[in-house]
């Protein structure tokens, strides 16, 4: 079955192109150049991905990632004809997938594209899992603690399904930077221990006292709550 792409981006040419290449590797892409015409096609269309430039009419693409986050958990590909390091980590908090500068190589695009869909692609057997009083919904990729949801960037969803899908086992800083490495890690400095002081807090977790992540001084991070047997 042929993976849909949705391109929201207000350069028509470029759409065309994109359109024709990535349909010679076996996408179905449709394109619109308006953010609300983008927000529609994602109900109607649900494509596998999307393709979004930051520079739009209207509304910039971090806030259309930002409403994109709000209600739905496809994967996200961000383009813009900046490339700086501060724009790269703006649009990777606010929850996209990965980020790459124009101009660019085609190929880059669909070895990225292809990146992304074998990551998020790839959910566990049991697509709900509770532990305590979270519960991590791997198919749609949403987080609710005590019932209440917890809004996670993409990094930090993706490190927390690592720790808890191998939880018990200390995970290594290395291991998890491995996990992470699609997501244009090398634009942070101490990523991962700043990935994980981000994640606790929004889990309202205190690194003396852990009630889910406990640090392995010299090594890594482990999981320490077992999972619920009412989990689905």
């Amino acid at each position: 079955m042929k993976k849909t792409i949705l391109i929201i981006d207000d350069d028509e040419k470029l759409n065309r192109l994109l359109k024709d290449y990535l349909g010679n590797y076996g996408f179905s892409v449709e394109s619109v150049t308006h953010p609300d015409e983008g927000m529609k096609k994602i109900k109607t269309l649900q494509p596998q991905l999307i393709i979004l430039d930051v520079m739009l009419p209207g509304m910039n693409g971090f806030e259309v990632c930002k409403q994109i986050r709000r209600s739905h958990a496809t994967p996200v590909l961000m383009l813009t004809a900046r490339g700086e390091v501060a724009d790269r980590i703006v649009g990777l908090e606010l929850g996209a997938d990965d980020y790459l500068a124009k101009p660019f190589e085609p190929r880059e695009l669909v070895a990225r594209i292809q990146s992304i869909l074998r990551r998020t692609g790839n959910s566990p057997v049991t697509p709900k899992r509770r532990f305590g009083s979270l519960v991590i919904d791997f198919q749609k990729r949403t987080v609710l603690l005590n019932n209440e949801p917890v809004e996670l960037t993409t990094m930090e969803f993706q490190a927390l399904s690592l720790l808890a899908n191998n939880a018990g086992a200390v995970m290594s800083r290395d291991q998890i930077m491995d996990a992470l490495r699609g997501i244009e890690y090398e634009a942070f400095d101490r990523s991962v221990d700043i990935v994980m002081s981000r994640l606790r807090s929004k889990l309202l977790d205190d690194p003396k006292f852990p009630s889910f992540i406990k640090t392995v001084w010299g090594t890594g991070y482990v999981f320490i709550v077992e999972e619920s047997e009412d989990g689905e």
